[in-house]
């Protein structure tokens, strides 16, 4: 058997029926003419394809043993985290408590299949920035390559947590990162109008205050353009699919007119009520409450707003000194943060929709007040010109009074429901956009403590993500 393994024509088989399995997976047939490659490397050998080591040396020097280390390392970590399985890191508290800042997580390329890199050109295990920079790109747009996903084991289901680039993320003020651009835009428009209104200005069109406020931003801060492989990663819940239909009230999030599964690490925020007492911070992070949560939660002498999952809710309500615990609902009647961003849909973070999820290949009726739902998908992620003409629509120069999506679309918000900054703010997340499927928790440290205290939270290592 030893003697069949180091049979020069027996490794030429294994892996040149290897590589023809991965080149029919990944359906780039062009890939068979480095068969020849396979060939020489294991039978031929006419060429030196190790060319940082001399052919038939007696012994190999140190250096050259870890080229030969590094090299391989390279190459197999590249195309692990590209087809397989890749790691990140949990930087805020959107996702609390089913995930926790500090966490370390491995992400399936091949769950929902790997998507082909659009920007291939990239120096290995860099994302959009150069270590050590604000804005230096470690990856070329030379060549770029259209949106291809390879054959997964199985679709996006609601409730799987999914982690995906941030579809808001193709412009960004280098100076705040931490926003989206056009968040910013929005922002300053919004301010130089009530600046206007307080000076006693003529008021002007929200197109001119967001061209005014747009320059203002471009004038005054670096703006980089990334492709969709190189905008931030976010990890969320997937509440709904193409297809579905969904509506928040009061809170609750309802999927085609019936009440999502409410998960046990799922949190909202709860006004608690005291007789005056004033609560100890250390028994709230004893139950799990980040210092983070903890700084801003008093709003006054005797009330407190903070997120708590079920769990802690019930113990809340036993703390000496409570009176009451309620949980927060925005009371406004339009939040002009909260997608569409326009004002003929007054929804806020708890009171939103009834919206329409696009499905590829469906098509929906247009009208001047239904295409600020749509006019990101048509326009951006579906790259068609669209006009708005004399009380018309034109897509691509031509009237239009429907559209027929292109891609299918997902809806994602965080377990954390009132601290996370998730398509209830910037709206749809394009099938091209998503990475892969959270699966388990490899590492979590507390960034609350030190070493000594317990840093590592050794009860959520190796845990599944449910």
């Amino acid at each position: 058997m030893k003697e069949l393994l180091k049979n020069k024509y027996f490794k030429f088989g294994f892996w040149t029926f290897t590589f023809i399995l991965f080149t029919i997976w990944i359906k780039s047939w062009w890939l068979l003419i480095l068969i020849p490659v396979i060939f020489d490397f294991y039978v031929s050998n006419k060429v030196n394809w190790t060319f940082w080591k001399k052919r038939n040396a007696e012994s190999t020097s140190k250096v050259v043993e870890w080229v030969d280390a590094v090299v391989f390392a390279v190459i197999a970590a590249t195309i692990i985290r590209m087809f397989f399985i890749e790691a990140y890191m949990i930087p805020t508290s959107s996702m609390e408590k089913t995930l926790q800042v500090g966490d370390y997580l491995f992400v399936s390329k091949y769950s929902y299949g790997p998507r082909m890199p659009i920007t291939p050109l990239a120096i290995p295990f860099t994302h959009h920035t150069m270590p050590g920079t604000r804005s230096t790109k470690p990856y070329s747009e030379l060549i770029k390559t259209d949106f291809t996903r390879l054959a997964g084991l199985t679709d996006i289901m609601r409730n799987d947590v999914v982690v995906f680039n941030f579809p808001a993320g193709d412009t960004v003020v280098v100076e705040m990162q931490e926003m989206s651009y056009y968040s910013i835009i929005r922002r300053n428009a919004r301010e130089l109008k009530s600046m206007d209104i307080t000076a006693g200005n003529p008021v002007l069109t929200e197109k001119q205050y967001y061209k005014k406020s747009r320059k203002m931003v471009n004038d005054n801060y670096t703006i980089v353009s990334r492709p969709v492989d190189k905008r931030e990663n976010y990890i969320k819940r997937c509440v709904a699919v193409p297809g579905d239909s969904l509506k928040i009230i009061d809170g609750l999030v309802y999927i085609n007119n019936e009440v999502q599964e409410h998960f046990d690490q799922m949190q909202y925020k709860y006004q608690i009520q005291t007789d005056g007492t004033l609560l100890n911070f250390n028994r709230f992070h004893n139950l799990g409450i980040s210092n983070d949560d903890l700084k801003v939660s008093r709003t006054s002498t005797d009330k407190y707003l903070m997120p708590m999952t079920t769990e802690i809710l019930d113990k809340v309500k036993n703390f000496k000194g409570v009176t009451s615990v309620i949980q927060y609902v925005n009371p406004d009647d339009y939040a002009p943060y909260i997608f569409p961003h326009d004002i003929n849909y007054k929804w806020t973070e708890d009171n939103f929709g009834s919206l329409y999820i696009p499905q590829k290949g469906k098509t929906v009726k247009l009208d001047t007040i239904n295409i600020a739902l749509y006019r990101r998908v048509i326009q951006t992620f579906e790259n068609n010109k669209l006009e708005i003409k004399g009380g018309k629509i034109f897509i691509n120069d031509k009237e239009a009074d429907s559209y027929t999506f292109k891609m299918d679309y997902y809806f994602m918000m965080g377990d954390s429901r009132h601290n996370s900054a998730d398509s209830r703010f910037w709206g749809f997340v394009p099938e091209d956009h998503i990475v892969g499927k959270a699966l388990f928790i490899w590492m979590s440290t507390d960034p609350d403590k030190t070493l000594l205290q317990g840093k590592i939270r050794f009860n959520r290592l190796m845990k599944f993500i449910h």
